[in-house]
């Protein structure tokens, strides 16, 4: 990333691009990489001087051509206008970073516009690329805020997290300084060197270094136990930046019940995602069907199958009331999502962050994070896959579902009898146990369990085997058929109270998705599940949704 950020920003001071926005909180990194770039000829063929400012300091030479270099701050030069005075007047080839410049742009809410400010640079803006001496200004944020009037004339640079190359340097560079300390102990071999400095990706340089700091002085030890102080620490930056969750988990697909398709379609992606080979990393899978049958689950279960982080998404904590912060937080979830990367992005109930159907073409803030969004999912190649989540389908339009945005698009349906069998035999194991039983658990004991089971969702049959293991409990006995029995008796489940919910979700799965149930479970299967009419009477819903695939 380096290479290529000085490459494209010395291109822009070469053709006089007069005032340059760096969106980024790493004011030092980008001040490192300027001063490089300004005494480079075959980069940027005139060396200039550089000068960063603030509104505390004012200007600061950073560095100079001339013998005398004295880095002390400019007399009278903190207020905003006198620092585009100086800027004027200066003689010399120069670049001048000006940090948190933002605040006179104006910000809904936050900031108001100092038009004042605004005007001086729009009549700078054509003296710095006419002038005899090239000069530039850089500004530097962690926000992006640019008033329509500048627009024309700012260009903005992308600048992204550091790379694995970088935050190794940084150990190796700890390491080193800390090698003759008595008191400290290092212990990491170069491969497991390169896994910390891996798990530090997404943190910044500072982030970084805190991180290895921090598992240096906690027992005066550092190895490769240490990789959970980084994991920490990227949870403390998640947690900051109130968009994205990371979430941990431990357990893997062998551990979901049902889902047979999904799982055979995700087996035969996991050896790509995992290697370094020359192949196009798949993009990510929209899984929509009925509440409580494995959506949430099946995503937590990639992230640890595939070794991969898995962040969470709440797409409606992306939108915002000031302008231009909704856009600015999709932004940071890209940013950060592919600087972590390999890695899972889960975005839990999409729908809600989706603009109704009619409304795709408005410029509502939802509108435009959408379209950012679906703009990325076509273009990206990094490792993120995005595993999306729907309830409400009514709402997905045409332009998140076809090929080349996500891969395949599955339907979730009410499981059959091998998979409540399955989820069965998972959730007593998990959460009771076989010392606990007072019968054998066996296939038949799960067929019959299965059998007065038919219509109940995975989180329905979890939800029996936790209440049967209270009752038990309570009572100090071991758990009985009889007491599972008795609490699928009192167990109204979804596909009773609300069956039009599960009419109108397969309705709309049966030509765009496929199921996730293999069609080979399916062979000599009925759909039983009823429903009680206004008479009394019981009614089979529908047939099952979503194309009857094998893979």
């Amino acid at each position: 990333m380096s290479q290529q950020f000085e490459k494209l920003t010395s291109d822009l001071l070469k053709a006089r691009f007069p005032l340059l926005y760096i969106n980024s909180w790493e004011e030092q990194r980008i001040i490192d990489h300027v001063n490089s770039m300004a005494q480079n000829k075959e980069l940027i063929k005139t060396t200039r001087n550089v000068f960063t400012w603030s509104l505390t300091d004012g200007l600061v030479p950073e560095q100079s051509n001339t013998d005398s270099f004295d880095k002390q701050p400019l007399s009278d030069t903190t207020a905003p206008y006198s620092f585009l005075e100086f800027i004027e007047q200066y003689e010399e080839a120069a670049i001048f970073i000006a940090k948190d410049f933002h605040v006179f742009f104006g910000q809904e809410g936050r900031y108001s516009p100092d038009s004042k400010i605004i005007r001086k640079l729009r009549d700078l803006a054509p003296k710095l690329r006419t002038g005899k001496k090239p000069k530039n200004i850089i500004f530097v944020s962690p926000v992006l805020v640019l008033p329509v009037e500048l627009q024309k004339d700012v260009t903005i640079i992308d600048f992204n997290l550091p790379t694995v190359k970088e935050i190794k340097e940084v150990l190796i560079d700890l390491m080193e300084a800390n090698s003759q300390n008595p008191k400290i102990e290092i212990n990491l071999s170069e491969d497991e060197v390169m896994r910390m400095a891996t798990a530090a990706q997404g943190l910044t340089l500072n982030e970084a270094e805190n991180a290895f700091s921090r598992a240096l002085v906690k027992d005066g030890k550092m190895n490769i136990n240490d990789l959970k102080i980084i994991t920490e620490e990227k949870q403390q930056i998640i947690k900051k930046n109130s968009v994205l969750e990371l979430v941990n988990n431990n357990f893997g697909l062998s551990e979901v019940g049902g889902l047979g398709n999904l799982k055979k379609w995700l087996a035969k992606r996991e050896k790509i995602w995992l290697s370094s080979g020359n192949f196009p990393y798949p993009k990510g899978v929209l899984i929509a069907g009925i509440p409580g049958c494995g959506k949430s689950l099946i995503a937590k279960a990639i992230s640890a199958s595939w070794k991969s982080t898995l962040l969470k998404l709440d797409i409606e904590r992306t939108f915002n009331g000031l302008t231009g912060s909704s856009e600015e937080n999709m932004r940071e979830v890209i940013k950060t999502a592919e600087a972590v990367s390999p890695c899972i992005l889960w975005i839990d109930e999409i729908e809600k962050g989706i603009p109704a159907v009619e409304n795709l073409n408005d410029s509502s803030p939802s509108s435009r994070v959408f379209g950012n969004f679906l703009s990325w999912l076509q273009e990206k190649e990094s490792p993120v896959f995005i595993v999306a989540t729907a309830n409400n389908i009514s709402h997905l339009p045409p332009e998140l579902m076809r090929k080349g945005r996500l891969d395949e698009i599955f339907f979730v349906d009410l499981p059959v009898s091998s998979e409540r069998k399955e989820i069965f035999s998972i959730h007593i194991k998990k959460k009771i146990g076989t010392d606990l039983l007072d019968f054998e658990m066996n296939d038949g004991t799960l067929t019959k369990l299965s059998d007065i089971t038919e219509g109940f969702t995975g989180s329905e049959i979890e939800q029996v085997v936790i209440e049967t293991l209270y009752n038990a409990y309570s009572e100090n006995k071991k758990v009985q058929i009889s007491d599972f029995i008795k609490i699928i008796e009192f167990t109204v489940p979804l596909s009773v109270t609300q069956p039009e919910i599960i009419r109108n979700l397969r309705n709309w799965a049966d030509t765009r998705a496929v199921n996730t149930t293999p069609k080979s479970e399916l062979s000599g299967y009925t759909d039983n599940t009823k429903t009680e009419s206004s008479n009394g009477e019981y009614n089979v819903i529908v047939s099952r949704g979503g194309r009857m695939l094998d893979f």
